[in-house]
């Protein structure tokens, strides 16, 4: 059967994974098909049976709801993942008795290289929007461009549980609030990382708007469909940068993308700008 992967996740209609993914083994020549699949946290134990029956397997991007599901069903946890807890990518690794399934977590290397892309360095002050599991990938990514300290803003602060187990792993302080208290600290920021649903941030972009005071740092909003964003609008209105979500789902793709194929240095600046093109970012300097 020949060499596949996927990107699982519920739902995932929306997806851009497929589109980056296939530009890249276009690219490199490497025959690997690539597909969406949706999957709940409910049937998750069944598709993961049967992946392990099928030959074939490369490997998955793992969305939400199942970036900690995933770590049940995966015979090792590497890297940042295994510190927080947290898989979104799960590779196939060739062993006696049959493939071994890798879990690792490429979200935070995403994250981080998007900020650095659009100029942000240090983050003295810093927002995180929501508690998953990409809040928890956020707060590595910011422990990385060396922020100590951040305030996490959630619906239920009772459900934060995994992302305060993350914080200490890395030793961040984690100030934990609910959204309505969001607005005039997320405004006034360094760093603002919202990993909210589409439109679960509309309430408090309506709220800082309100403020009518300058945005004057940098907002990723890792969700990017529709975009752009209204909390996206309000900042960029403010005089903020702005990072579409696409940004970080392209530099976490592009590790996926070496961990898939197994050709770490071929995965060049040439590759990453034909995936850039395949959903619509600009290209990058070469």
């Amino acid at each position: 059967m020949s060499p596949r992967a996927a990107v699982l996740g519920h739902p995932i209609s929306h997806s851009k994974s497929p589109a980056l993914h296939l530009a890249a083994y276009e690219r490199l020549g490497a025959d690997i098909s690539y597909t969406a699949i949706d999957v709940t946290e409910e049937l998750l134990p069944g598709l993961m049976g049967q992946i392990r029956r099928q030959p074939g397997w490369r490997g998955l991007s793992v969305t939400m709801p199942l970036k900690t599901a995933m770590l049940e069903h995966v015979d090792e946890v590497r890297g940042i993942a295994r510190t927080l807890g947290v898989v979104n990518t799960v590779s196939f690794e060739d062993a006696a008795g049959g493939a071994r399934a890798i879990g690792s977590n490429t979200d935070v290397t995403g994250i981080v290289n998007a900020l650095r892309h659009a100029g942000a360095g240090s983050a003295p002050s810093a927002v995180i929007l929501g508690g998953g599991g990409t809040a928890a990938s956020a707060v590595a990514a910011l422990h990385e461009l060396g922020t100590r300290s951040v305030q996490l803003f959630v619906r239920d602060p009772a459900r934060t549980t995994d992302v305060r187990a993350a914080a200490a792993s890395v030793g961040v302080a984690l100030d934990v609030r609910t959204l309505a208290d969001a607005a005039v600290p997320t405004a006034a920021a360094d760093v603002v990382i919202s990993t909210l649903p589409p439109r679960a941030a509309d309430g408090l972009a309506s709220a800082v708007a309100a403020l009518k005071t300058e945005t004057p740092g940098v907002l990723l909003d890792v969700a990017y469909d529709p975009w752009p964003s209204l909390v996206a609008s309000v900042w960029h209105s403010g005089g903020g940068r702005v990072v579409p979500g696409l940004e970080m789902l392209l530099y976490q793709a592009v590790e996926q993308v070496r961990l898939f194929t197994g050709r770490g240095d071929d995965v060049d600046a040439a590759v990453i700008d034909v995936m850039c093109a395949s959903v619509g970012l600009p290209r990058r300097a070469l």
